[in-house]
């Protein structure tokens, strides 16, 4: 497999080179891409900390501000739909919803990663896009939008007791990923 390098701030990424052919709905669009807060050892809601984190993105996404100072205005909020198991995807960008005003797209399975990455390529979300997971399929779908997961999560999956990540990928006017970076939030 061929693999383009980009040089990050503080980042080296490498992006495999069929992620250089141009997608038509990721068109000059930078992907955020977080996974649900805090959860307790049993149930489906949040922990008393990640309802804190769910409220904290109501301020720290509107405008989300990133590491280069570049003030981003979110356009679409997509979350992993409702489990039995878990409503945390979901959960953690209510408050950013109610705050921006903007609905949450809870259309797409995490396990369905191909039918999501379909949509998100296919037509365009606005500039700026923000995903709320689960972090079992982050790697999945980074992989599947042209990033580098190893590079970006140092390793194959994203640690069970990390919440406070946020992915950055930024698509180029053609549509091509041009660059890909881990953030680690404040909170």
């Amino acid at each position: 497999m061929l693999l383009r390098r980009w040089l990050l701030p503080a980042v080296l990424c490498f992006v495999p080179a069929s992620a250089c052919l141009a997608q038509e709905g990721l068109r000059d669009t930078t992907l955020l891409i977080i996974r649900h807060a805090e959860k307790p050892l049993v149930g489906d809601h949040l922990t008393p900390a990640g309802e804190a984190r769910a409220q904290h993105y109501a301020t720290y996404f509107a405008p989300f501000t990133d590491p280069d100072g570049q003030k981003l205005s979110i356009d679409t909020i997509f979350a992993a739909t409702d489990s039995k198991n878990s409503l945390r995807p979901r959960l953690t960008v209510e408050p950013l919803s109610k705050a921006l005003g903007k609905p949450i797209d809870t259309h797409y399975i995490e396990k369905k990663n191909d039918d999501f990455v379909s949509e998100l390529t296919a037509k365009p979300h606005g500039h700026v896009v923000l995903i709320s997971w689960r972090h079992g399929g982050i790697p999945e779908l980074l992989t599947k939008l042209g990033a580098n997961p190893k590079q970006l999560l140092n390793g194959d999956h994203w640690p069970d007791e990390v919440f406070d990540w946020v992915i950055e990928l930024h698509y180029a006017p053609n549509g091509k990923l041009t660059s890909q970076r881990l953030i680690h939030e404040p909170f």
